[in-house]
């Protein structure tokens, strides 16, 4: 279970990475929700970690604080570009 948080969480990064110079607008909608798809999953890895007892109640509760800060950037930056594509 922490290889596949490793995996997802280290993914949000390179996704949103990518989408720092998107070719396009659909580009770095695309990228950003790859990163949004990945932050939900490790929401659900960091879950099943706490559940079993891999990781106690307070480290639960700050990463899993992180990783929801990080779900409503991408959801406001994604709305918001849409926004804009149909606004233009």
């Amino acid at each position: 279970m922490s290889n596949q948080v490793l995996r997802s969480g280290t993914s949000v990064g390179a996704n949103i990475r990518e989408g720092k110079r998107p070719q396009s607008d659909a580009d770095l909608i695309s990228k950003w929700s790859i990163a949004l798809k990945e932050a939900e999953e490790t929401q659900y890895w960091l879950e099943l970690l706490s559940e079993s007892g891999y990781i106690d109640n307070e480290m639960y509760a700050k990463l899993n604080y992180q990783t929801e800060e990080i779900i409503k950037i991408l959801v406001t930056v994604i709305r918001n570009r849409k926004a804009s594509i149909q606004n233009s």
